[in-house]
């Protein structure tokens, strides 16, 4: 149906069919957060929600955007033009994987694009990965470049990085780009070697919720940033080439070297225990421990609050509130400072969780959250 409407919505802006029709999807990371740029693992899946994207080439060196879920018409780029941090609105994103494309040295000479995405903005399900990756695919196929999946997540992150300016790392255009129905991906962000590990919550009597607390995030405002720039001085100080170099045995040691520079050991010491906590999760789901990755998602989000310290009241109360009442384990996923928190749980205690919640969020004068289950779902795809 959103392939048909996105179509149908192409034709009446444009005034002929598209040449196909894409889709991406958004994803929650399971555990692994900050660990991308740092060389880490992590551990993403799709989420069903995507971006969708009808689509068809041009040759006259124009690229034109639309989207269904901005307010305007539409917004018409000349392709020489592009240029980094030259816009800072949504169409940076899809006009950044055209720029990226091009300055790669592939032959792309224009497109028309009409986009519509059920993926929440601002929510760390990584809306904006989807868009990057919805337009890339849809470009490889109609250029036929002949990219590698692996190949397009590079070039979108490089949109993300260099033309929009956001210091992101590598995890949510692989996951949008590489995940599979029915698992979750583990990835080495070093050498980007993947492993579909299958997480079929629904048939052990599970399920992930998502919380979205409504409190907006932007990579691009400086505290990302920050955290970015303090691990690399981490692994500066500590003579290494990323924060992935340390084993997790020798993590006291690492941390003894950097004396009394607290802000360095809180950094240090959450990436190196969160790589530690993927390879359980990971060991954990492959010997059919499910319900014991609750305990390793609760120590990831103390890391996040106190360590790394990105988190906020609305996530903690997620957290705290979903514990109280019965959750197997809860935690802050995506970049921080608002998004969205995951819970996991019996089927059975589902309703009393989210009531718990959305009660708690009233008490406290908080905006009403958005809740939600998350189902492993497919990879970017062409649907039409």
């Amino acid at each position: 149906m959103a392939a048909q409407q996105v179509r149908d919505g192409f034709t009446e802006l444009y005034g002929t069919e598209p040449e196909g029709v894409w889709s991406a999807p958004g994803r929650v990371n399971l555990i692994g957060e900050h660990t991308d740029y740092n060389d880490g693992f992590v551990m993403p899946f799709a989420l069903p929600h995507t971006a969708v994207a009808a689509v068809s080439k041009r040759v006259d060196g124009v690229l034109r955007l639309h989207s269904a879920d901005v307010e305007g018409g539409v917004v018409e780029l000349r392709l020489d033009d592009l240029a980094p941090e030259s816009d800072r609105n949504w169409t940076a994103y899809p006009a950044g994987v055209v720029w990226a494309l091009r300055e790669a040295g592939h032959p792309v000479t224009g497109a028309d694009v009409h986009l519509a995405s059920t993926v929440p903005a601002g929510a760390g399900l990584s809306s904006s990965a989807a868009l990057e990756v919805v337009v890339a695919l849809a470009l490889n196929d109609l250029y036929d470049l002949g990219l590698q999946r692996w190949q397009l997540a590079r070039l979108c992150q490089r949109a993300e990085n260099v033309y929009v300016g956001a210091p992101t790392g590598i995890m949510d255009q692989t996951a949008s780009a590489c995940c599979e129905t029915g698992h979750a991906l583990f990835l080495d962000t070093r050498d980007l070697s993947q492993k579909q590990i299958p997480f079929d919550l629904a048939a052990e009597g599970m399920v992930l919720l998502v919380v979205d607390t409504r409190v907006k995030h932007a990579h691009n405002e400086g505290e990302y940033g920050k955290r970015r720039a303090g691990c690399e001085r981490g692994a500066a100080l500590l003579g290494v080439d990323a924060l992935r170099d340390i084993p997790y045995g020798e993590l006291d040691a690492a941390l003894a070297r950097l004396g009394d520079d607290e802000e360095a050991v809180r950094l240090v010491r959450h990436v190196v225990t969160e790589d530690e906590r993927v390879e359980k999760v990971v060991a954990l789901l492959e010997s059919g421990e499910t319900r014991a990755i609750g305990p390793v998602l609760i120590a990831g989000h103390a890391s996040l609050r106190d360590d790394f310290r990105i988190s906020c009241p609305e996530l903690d109360l997620v957290v705290d509130t979903a514990l109280a009442s019965g959750a197997l384990g809860a935690r802050m996923t995506g970049g921080g400072f608002g998004g969205s928190a995951i819970v996991l749980a019996e089927a059975a205690d589902v309703e009393t969780i989210t009531k718990a919640v959305q009660e708690a969020f009233a008490a406290a004068e908080f905006t009403a959250p958005r809740v939600f289950e998350a189902v492993p779902s497919a990879g970017a795809r062409r649907v039409a």
